[in-house]
């Protein structure tokens, strides 16, 4: 049983969640949606168990659970502004990696990956987890240096896709897009130096999508490295667009083409 210490120590230090393999979640649907067994404590407020008499009955089996917290000691290790009253400790889910197996998933014959190199908004990199399972991407790089897919505040904009989108740490972009080439996947990435409208880029056979730094975008060693180098068209003054925005447009026009 962790400590309220311990929890705390969870959502806010990188550090501590790598050590430990566990993360922090907060809310009814992050409880709910989280693998059985991967569940390793729930803590429950008071206000939430007379709300939600079920959740005795829905703590996993081996969970260690904490009920009848006061609101205001629940409110200490929270890390939301208003609290729903459940928070769970869940292990990091454990996916097979596509690189062991020539950047193939199983049941993926024409896989759609998607590299994020340098993110740092958390927002964002949630956004990006949540819509790459709407748009049926096979799996998730994030670069080192980026922001870290188990913060808080990532894992709530997630919305439970981080349960089951795949996602890997890569230590370089680069590297990763050339050992793609040389097993078949096109890279393709939105930059200044594009050439084509991203709607003339065939996503049809094995794709990656490359998603850069929100201020600064790919960086000029990975562009180089990219196969396609495209452009999605801009009116108005705009010279850039969000990166969730932009790597949400482009997962859904590799899904159309796709069918």
């Amino acid at each position: 049983m962790l400590s309220f210490k311990e929890i705390r120590q969870l959502e806010k230090q990188k550090k501590a969640r790598d050590s430990l393999g566990l993360f922090v979640t907060e809310g009814r649907k992050l409880f709910e949606e989280a693998p059985r067994e991967l569940v390793r404590e729930v803590l429950v407020s008071r206000r939430y168990e007379q709300q939600h008499p079920e959740v005795r009955e829905q703590i996993p089996e081996g969970a260690d659970a904490v009920f009848d917290i006061e609101d205001s000691r629940f409110a200490s290790v929270s890390d939301t502004k208003t609290p729903q009253g459940i928070l769970t400790v869940v292990e990091k889910p454990s996916f097979s990696n596509p690189e062991a197996d020539a950047f193939r998933t199983a049941g993926a014959s024409s896989p759609l990956y998607l590299i994020l190199e340098n993110l740092q908004d958390p927002g964002n990199a949630g956004t990006i987890i949540r819509t790459a399972e709407a748009a049926g991407v096979t799996a998730v790089f994030i670069t080192e240096g980026s922001v870290d897919l188990y913060a808080p505040k990532t894992i709530r904009s997630t919305m439970g896709s981080i349960y089951r989108v795949p996602h890997f740490l890569t230590g370089d972009a680069v590297a990763l897009i050339k050992k793609m080439h040389e097993n078949g996947v096109t890279s393709f990435a939105a930059h200044l130096r594009g050439d084509r409208a991203y709607t003339a880029c065939d996503f049809r056979a094995p794709a990656a999508i490359v998603i850069g730094n929100e201020g600064n975008g790919i960086t000029d060693e990975t562009a180089d490295a990219c196969g396609v180098l495209m452009k999605i068209p801009m009116k108005g003054r705009v010279e850039s667009l969000n990166a969730a925005m932009a790597a949400g447009i482009l997962m859904y026009e590799a899904a159309r083409q796709r069918g």
